[in-house]
């Protein structure tokens, strides 16, 4: 394995476990309803589809002829929480409440924002497991939690292999569903078909870092290059993880090319990106 001579130890990416979640995402652009900050994900808790899937919702509770007008005030004052804590508490009260509600699902989703976003992993897939339960096809949370997955891991976690698993299932469901997605009535042709790439592209990132934590680097690169290709912003931890790939593919022109697109955008990974060009570049050098 290489990389011993930079001090990166990336085989089990132990060394950056913290940073790459920290690291700025492309794939989560759109501030959700209630302005939760989830730092994760390019400081931003919910994605298009993720706020879309609310304000049906909301919407869909006002228009129920028989609805309990106690229940959708609690709702709406879950759903315009911006604080962590108190969409926290807001959203165990509702379940707790209205167990058997049509808008429990919503809840649930909200709920794992707002522990995505005070980093509660355990919180986010106990939420992720409920809303999943309630509706299976939900993108949003299966790339969200499928995207998380691989960038918290750590290998000393007893359900490491599990949780990984459980990454790879949901981001391959996750790329099966999204082309079956109805288009939302707020979304033109164009803006519909631009969100179903990004979050496919979200999904295949994850994949990619899975097949990495598992050492398999054909795949993992066939993924991420899939992410990636066509991006004028392409995710920096994706373009690192690649280069990783294709290096221990034996390719190494190729791994110190995507090491300098990688240089070249500012973010945590840009001297460590350029200073592995300038290792594998010496490397690959014919002895004098």
């Amino acid at each position: 394995m290489r990389y011993s001579h930079l001090g990166l130890a990336v085989r089990s990416l132990s060394f950056c476990g913290v940073i790459l979640v920290l690291a700025t995402s492309s794939y989560a652009q759109t501030l959700g309803p209630g302005g939760i900050n989830a730092g994760g994900m390019g400081g931003e808790a919910q994605s298009v589809a993720g706020q879309e899937q609310d304000m049906r919702a909301l919407v869909d509770a006002q228009r129920q002829n028989n609805e309990d007008p106690l229940e959708t005030a609690a709702y709406k004052d879950f759903y315009n929480a911006s604080e962590p804590a108190k969409k926290i508490q807001l959203g165990t009260k509702f379940l707790q409440k209205y167990p058997k509600s049509y808008l429990d699902e919503p809840v649930d989703v909200g709920l794992l924002d707002a522990y995505y976003a005070q980093r509660d992993w355990k919180n986010v897939y106990a939420m992720a497991d409920n809303a999943l339960n309630l509706k299976p096809d939900d993108v949003y949370v299966l790339t969200t939690v499928g995207w998380l997955i691989p960038h918290v891991y750590s290998p000393s976690d007893p359900d490491a292999g599990k949780l990984l698993d459980r990454a790879e299932q949901y981001s391959k469901y996750a790329i099966d569903v999204i082309p079956k997605m109805p288009k939302p009535a707020h979304m033109d042709d164009k803006q519909f078909a631009a969100m179903k790439d990004q979050t496919t592209r979200k999904a295949e990132s994850a994949l990619g870092l899975v097949y990495f934590r598992r050492n398999y680097y054909d795949l993992s690169a066939k993924e991420l290059q899939d992410a990636t290709t066509g991006l004028a912003t392409p995710d920096q931890t994706d373009l690192f993880i690649l280069a990783m790939d294709l290096d221990n593919l034996k390719r190494p022109s190729d791994a110190v090319a995507v090491y300098n697109h990688c240089a070249q955008m500012t973010g945590p990974f840009q001297d460590r990106c350029k200073q592995a060009a300038d290792a594998v570049k010496s490397e690959a050098a014919p002895s004098k």
